[in-house]
């Protein structure tokens, strides 16, 4: 079976606007028709990321940062945190980083929000969030997000969330938590094991923090044009901005 071609969103396969772009597809199809996997690794929840992929239909989804992993129809890995530790989750966040804290909650089919403004408003890819108080929440998690301005706070927390796997995104001051262990890279283990393939097969494409571990352990490491300087420090390869069609450029050239 050919190569997995590995692709990060936000920054990296879509574009500002939140859409895949036509000469991107393009290069996608001739690289699937060549044998090629295609797969995406995500933080986005699965239905919020389902809603940008179009046409594409991945053979391979990792969503919730790991949490929950998709081989064409078949769930192969999923790793929540129970009813009674999710709520455990959100009432130490609050007690950590003050009540009014801003909390986002992924669960298998659903993403939940408790923002003080709708993010619906501002920006469409929120699809259908829902908001919450998250008082009397009691579902299963896959994934907490923490809005922490303090670091010291966002240390704290992570400190006392021992049985969880933290980190920050880039843009902005929010934090992701899963289950311990639960990262894109050991989704990625679990997929090699499920296809057949070694790690070394993998062109993985990213450009945040939560992008360096897959970049560091597949075959090929390939850090946007617009990725933050600790993922362009570690790929193998720097290529064009995610509004330059530097996907479709590279794809075009292998």
């Amino acid at each position: 079976m050919g190569k997995l071609l590995l692709f990060d969103l936000d920054g990296t396969l879509l574009k500002s606007d939140k859409t895949i772009s036509v000469r991107t597809l393009a290069a996608l199809t001739r690289c699937r028709n060549y044998g090629y996997l295609i797969g995406v690794s995500t933080s986005r929840s699965e239905q919020n990321c389902l809603s940008f992929l179009g046409e594409l239909n991945p053979d391979i989804l990792i969503t919730s940062g790991g949490a929950l992993v998709k081989k064409n129809e078949d769930y192969i890995y999923k790793a929540v945190f129970s009813v009674g530790r999710t709520k455990e989750l959100i009432e130490t966040a609050r007690e950590v980083c003050g009540l009014d804290c801003e909390i986002s909650i992924d669960t298998t089919d659903k993403h939940y929000w408790n923002y003080k403004t709708d993010p619906k408003k501002a920006d469409q890819s929120w699809g259908d969030s829902i908001w919450t108080d998250f008082r009397d929440f009691s579902e299963e998690a896959l994934k907490m997000c923490v809005e922490i301005f303090d670091e010291v706070k966002a240390k704290q927390l992570e400190k006392v969330l021992a049985d969880c796997d933290g980190l920050r995104f880039s843009d902005g001051f929010w934090y992701k938590y899963t289950r311990k262990g639960v990262t894109k890279e050991n989704s990625i283990k679990i997929v090699c094991d499920s296809c057949g393939i070694s790690v070394s097969d993998i062109i993985a494409f990213g450009d945040d923090y939560a992008d360096i571990g897959m970049l560091k352990m597949a075959g090929t490491g390939v850090a946007m044009g617009n990725a933050i300087d600790d993922v362009k420090a570690i790929a193998d390869v720097v290529i064009g901005s995610n509004d330059e069609d530097g996907i479709a450029e590279y794809l075009e050239s292998i």
